[in-house]
Parts: C-alpha cells; structure tokens; sequence
C-alpha cells in the first residue's frame, strides 16, 4: 500500500502470519494517495466527524474488499490531510498523524465487537494508548490493551504544546504523560502509556538504553514492560526458488549456478563484468545507513585495486549523496553503476546476482536487507549495530556468515572490501557460505510466536 523502510514491511507481514496462525489481526493505517490505491477495490465502511479543538473535519473508512495481503486492510481517508502522495514529509505532518490517530480511535467506538488488543507502531500513532485510557470519552476503549513497537527512536513526534488544544479532554493532572522536556512527544508518550514496549531487534533495545536521543532515561525507568524482538521476513516473497522477479530461480542446491546465471543477465544490462566480485549497496541513501561513506570508499578502492570488483548502487535519498554516487558512474565505467531511484524489481535481482551486500550502517534498530542477502545466498557485510549484530556472524568466529566491521568509517569499509575480495577468491569457502546462508531461517513463523506470547501476557 505504501513503503518507507522496515515499518511497511512489518506492518505489510506480522498481521499476515498472525491470521495464518488462526488469530483475527487487521491492519489500520492512512489512506495514502498510492498506486495500491488505485489498482484494488475497495469497500467503504464507516463515515465519521472528528474535532480538534474548534474545527471538525470528516473521515471515512475503506476496507481492501478482497483481503489479498492476506488480512484486513483498513485505511483512513480524511480528505485533505492524508491523501497525499508521500507517506510523511511534509510541515504539517504533527497535525496530520494526531488526525489519523483521533479518526481510529472514533471509528474504534463504533465497532461492535472492540479488539482485544491494538498495537502501535513508532510516534505516528503512539497517542493511541494515552487517547484510549485518559480521554474521557473513550471510556469504552479503556480496557483494551496496547503493545508500541519502535522501529526508530531517533524520530519521535514532537509537537508544540498548543497541540494539547487538540485533544479531548482528560485530567489535567496526567498532562505529564503527554509532555517531554516541555513538549509533546509522541514516542515517550506511547512508552508511559502502553502496556508494554518492544523494539525490532534485541540488540536495539539494549542500545536505547545509552541512546535513545533523548529517552534513554525513560526507557530505563519502563525496562519491565519493554522487550526487543527480531522483525523477520516474508519468506514467500522473498524465495529464490519462486522469486518471479528473477532471471533464474534457484535453490540451496543450485545456489551457485543459480546465483552466477543472475549475475550474467544483470551485469550485461548494467555493463559490469560477471567475473569479478560484485558489492551492492540497497537502501536509503542517508546519513542512518552510512552511505555518505560509500563514495569515498568505493573511489579509493578501485584507485588501489584496479580491476578488483565491480559495485552497484540502488536508493535514493540525501541529494548530496545520490549525485556523489552518480558521479562515479562516469569515473568508473565497467566496474561500477547506479540507479538512484527505489526500484522493487531490481532489489531482487540485485539480491541474486551479488556477491556481497554492504550496510556501513550507523543506526540500524533492525534491518531486513541483511537477512535478504542470507536468504539468497548473498554474503552480508556490515556494521555491527542494532540488529544487523544480532542476525550477522563474522565468517571467522563460529557459525560466521558475514563479514562485520566496528566503525561506520572508510577505512574500516575498505579493510571489509579488501577481505570480500580475497573470500571471493576462495571459491569452496563462498560455495560453503552461500549454502550455508541459505538454511539460515529468518522468516516471520518465530517472531510472530513471540508477539503472540506478549500478547497473551497483558491480554
């Protein structure tokens, strides 16, 4: 429906593998003005108006009629507001996310059977929890229980404090639970208010405790009720053996002939060499994930090992980085490409045919795409933060897959390239590796079971 980072693709797989587990889970979201949108039949369900303070506004409610994610997808529509054509972006964004959030929790009242629980995701709906059990009246939500997952707390949903005018009334007294160094905030408000707090990776959750910009404090103060939980993958979409976004498919058994046939087709198209060592780089071209790092690495790199490998670059994002990278499409003509643009289709078939994956990732709570590169026998190379440290092992410590460096720097990403380099060289070493990768199980079955778990813990 729509797509950022890892908060779409959790939301797009956790209610899926709970309905497939026999529960009931819906996903609610805003009705975001997408090609989804407009490729799918939907049902309208419930119109409503919402004030906050002195202007109401109409919403409606529209359900995807034919549950062809695999669950129920509710969005909400408030003309105006959240038919637009980028997810988050824009000046009015605090205004936007608290009328989505007022909008749910008014059709919530309506339901003639209330869920047993709602869980939130990151600031953009984490009033929920205080909106359900302080607003006055909300009383007939107020024992419904709530889980916030963080998917990054760097971005929190601050607001100024007029936007208390906002909300429905409530008892002066539990203002504090709104505010935050003299403002609102979202997040922290979610984690005072919920019933319990989970991040996407273990690791994550430990790492918030020294920093959390601003909210290490709290979280320690709430540590019982918070748990770091791994995302997992949707491992249908994401099956070489099935993938029809591939040139060839191919399997544990076929890894390797699979894998080279997919690089063949890619680096024709792409005028890159098949026999050198191919290093992608997929993702947000920002700042978080280390790209800024990556021109400078790869331009010493071929400086000092001509002819060595070859690199492609597929995102987009900081308007500095995508034209430092373009650059080096002209520099570097034959061993290296880029399209910075978010392209589906060609995330897969980068996945396939690489042979290293490289994430110099200063933040990452989580991360998919290293576990994508496990599944398709693609060896991961990254910085050991978040949860890129709880899915990688470096190849030279037990059950290793990966290469793992300490510091989000060009020398470290450069000492990564020159081992990728030599690994490469190492053919029974890569053919064991890439088997190996690929019986490693990162799919969304456990995750799931252990937010059902949490789930019945609170329920």
């Amino acid at each position: 429906m729509a797509k950022v980072g890892g908060l779409a693709d959790v939301a797009g797989a956790l209610p899926k593998y709970q309905c497939q587990l026999g529960h009931d889970a819906s996903l609610v979201m805003p009705m975001h003005r997408t090609p989804f949108l407009d490729t799918h039949d939907w049902d309208v369900i419930h119109k409503g108006k919402v004030f906050m303070g002195a202007h109401g506004f109409d919403y409606t409610i529209i359900r995807e009629s034919t549950s062809v994610l695999g669950f129920s997808l509710f969005c909400i529509d408030i003309h105006g507001l959240l038919d637009r054509d980028k997810v988050y972006g824009y000046d009015d964004d605090p205004y936007r996310f608290l009328a989505f959030q007022l909008a749910a929790i008014d059709w919530f009242k309506t339901l003639d059977h209330l869920p047993d629980l709602i869980h939130v995701h990151d600031h953009h709906s984490a009033l929920i929890p205080f909106l359900m059990k302080h607003v006055y009246e909300n009383e007939k939500l107020r024992e419904i229980k709530s889980v916030l997952t963080i998917h990054n707390a760097q971005y929190q949903g601050w607001m100024d404090p007029g936007f208390l005018h906002f909300i429905p009334h409530w008892d002066d007294w539990k203002t504090g639970l709104l505010l935050w160094e003299g403002q609102i905030n979202a997040l922290a408000c979610g984690i005072k208010c919920a019933d319990r707090v989970t991040t996407v990776s273990p690791n994550y959750m430990r790492e918030l405790h020294d920093q959390a910009h601003g909210l290490s404090v709290l979280i320690r103060e709430e540590f019982v009720k918070c748990k770091g939980i791994l995302n997992g993958i949707d491992a249908v979409v994401w099956n070489p053996a099935t993938d029809p976004m591939l040139n060839k498919n191919y399997d544990q058994l076929s890894v390797t002939e699979g894998k080279q046939k997919n690089k063949e087709f890619l680096c024709k198209e792409w005028n890159l060499d098949p026999t050198l060592p191919l290093i992608v780089f997929i993702g947000r071209l920002v700042d978080d994930k280390g790209a800024d790092l990556l021109p400078g690495a790869i331009s010493h790199f071929l400086e000092t090992h001509p002819g060595a490998a070859s690199f492609f670059i597929l995102g987009n994002g900081q308007f500095n980085i995508e034209k430092s990278l373009e650059q080096l499409s002209h520099q570097w003509v034959g061993y290296y490409n880029s399209q910075i643009r978010y392209n589906e289709t060609l995330s897969h078939q980068l996945y396939a045919s690489a042979d290293f994956l490289i994430m110099p990732s200063r933040v990452e709570p989580c991360g998919l795409n290293q576990m994508y590169a496990l599944r398709y026998g693609t060896v991961p190379m990254i910085c050991r933060t978040g949860g890129l440290a709880d899915t990688v092992i470096d190849v030279g410590d037990q059950g290793g897959v990966g290469l793992c460096f300490d510091r989000p720097s060009v020398s470290d990403i450069l000492h990564t390239f020159n081992r990728a380099i030599h690994l490469f060289a190492d053919k029974p070493t890569m053919i064991r590796l890439q088997k190996n990768m690929m019986s490693i199980n990162h799919s969304w079955e456990a995750s799931c079971k252990e937010y059902i778990d949490l789930y019945l813990q609170i329920h």
